[in-house]
């Protein structure tokens, strides 16, 4: 393609508007006119910053809009490009992205989607009417406890599969565990940051919350001993592998030395697994190292499907089992039977390993985007999870930093959702909430050029 073709400027009038509209409405006229043809390719974006002597938030936030409108289409190492007249008709980028969401990434198998839905489409035909037309124990049938327990069997070995609970999603298990661990005005330790939906259980069960100090390695053992010390603890809850929101993941020593402790001090473990299936090789869950102490929490929503709402909860006995399943039936009843049933299918007919796997590969794949875009050494990040946690320096601050991100129309959450006391100056950013992994660059490239930039000079104000 000549090279004359990326010379395109726009004519950008007083009073046409916050000038990323501007450019996108002309880029649109162009269009039209017929001055710019399918396949026409445009400028880079920071050479047309250059020439329009604006920011390059600017010039992003106007291709993302321009790609939201399917008048543009982004080619990996190539540039961007007018689209064809039927690319522009059923364009349906969304642009930038909200990445406050940690969502699991979409992956690119139309074989597999469809995979999927025939798997429910099967239940029909097996289970029927039945399956809509009934209750079912709060620890879920003896066929989805068995599910359960192959799903969990490669990182935790064989589990009888009767003292597996099926649950409610892992915000279910968790309030459960929580009610019969732990009364109003007794406390529970958690890692100094911790998941925002722990600390509002804890709130409505007016249970007290006691951080632990975390580094980035986890949590630090010799700071838990402390709190065992002083507190008392009821409980710990953790998440060790690729932790909310620092994706850290907690080596194997400390795993055991953390385990030392709390059975020196007769504290029970509650580990979070919520991310434990995404690593090829993960370290030993504190659930095979001690399973008489930790309660196991295996959601599905990060490695299969969060509106499955189903999570995978192991007790250390059959006791225990029996008390979180009362709690369970008095919070929620029990677990959709339907959704349980599509997890199962999942399960047993491989369905599951395959979106696993596919999951996995995306989410490679998009951390080394973010690896690509953000500066070198923006914070903490591990190749086999879907978000990152970025560090800001001054003179940003996480609220002035949100802020400026969300005006952009890019969300990320502030440390302060996982703080239990002096949040840091940081944010976590959502590397699945994007549709696309063009959505994802387009949002990222936005937030690098922030942190370039001092919080003065980069207003949106235009």
């Amino acid at each position: 393609m000549d090279d004359n073709q990326a010379s395109w400027t726009p004519v950008i009038r007083k009073g046409d508007g916050p000038v990323y509209l501007a450019i996108a409405d002309a880029l649109s006229a162009d269009i039209v006119s017929g001055r710019l043809a399918g396949g026409f390719r445009l400028p880079p974006q920071r050479a047309l910053a250059d020439a329009l002597g604006i920011d390059f938030t600017t010039v992003s936030r106007a291709y993302a809009e321009a790609r939201k409108r399917g008048l543009i289409d982004g080619r990996v190492g190539q540039g961007t490009y007018v689209g064809s007249a039927t690319e522009r008709g059923t364009g349906f980028s969304t642009g930038l992205v909200d990445m406050s969401m940690n969502l699991p990434p979409r992956f690119e198998d139309a074989g597999l989607v469809a995979r999927m839905w025939d798997r429910i489409a099967d239940l029909r035909a097996d289970d029927g009417l039945g399956l809509l037309l009934r209750y079912q124990e709060a620890g879920g049938t003896a066929r989805d406890r068995a599910a359960g327990a192959r799903w969990l069997s490669p990182r935790l070995g064989a589990i009888p599969a009767e003292r597996l609970l099926v649950c409610p999603g892992a915000q279910g298990a968790l309030l459960a565990l929580a009610g019969v661990l732990a009364g109003p005005g007794e406390t529970i330790c958690v890692e100094a940051l911790t998941y925002p939906g722990f600390r509002s259980l804890a709130a409505h069960l007016r249970i007290n919350l006691v951080g632990v100090q975390i580094d980035e390695h986890g949590l630090i053992p010799e700071a838990f001993e402390a709190v065992c010390a002083e507190h008392r603890p009821k409980a710990l809850y953790c998440t060790p592998t690729l932790h909310n929101p620092t994706t850290a993941t907690l080596p194997l020593g400390r795993r055991e030395a953390l385990i030392e402790i709390a059975r020196r001090h007769q504290v029970p473990i509650i580990e979070d697994d919520a991310y434990g299936a995404l690593p090829a090789d993960a370290v030993p869950p504190l659930a095979a190292l001690a399973p008489d102490l930790v309660y196991h929490v295996a959601g599905l929503a990060k490695c299969l499907s969060p509106a499955l709402r189903i999570a995978y909860l192991v007790p250390p006995d059959g006791r225990s089992a029996a008390r979180v399943a009362s709690a369970i039936r008095a919070t929620a009843s029990m677990a959709s039977p339907l959704t349980a049933a599509i997890a199962t299918r999942w399960i047993e007919e491989g369905t599951a390993d395959a979106v696993l796997a596919a999951i996995r590969e995306e989410s490679r794949r998009r951390q080394a985007i973010a690896a690509a875009i953000l500066p070198p050494g923006f914070g903490q990040a591990d190749p086999q999870g879907f978000h990152a946690w970025l560090r800001l320096a001054g003179p940003w601050t996480r609220g002035e930093f949100t802020a400026r991100l969300r005006s952009a129309g890019i969300g990320v959450v502030a440390s302060d959702a996982f703080a239990i006391a002096s949040p840091p100056e940081a944010v976590r950013l959502g590397l699945g909430a994007a549709a696309n992994e063009d959505d994802l660059r387009d949002s990222l490239r936005i937030v690098a050029d922030l942190l370039s930039q001092s919080p003065a000079m980069s207003s949106m104000v235009v």
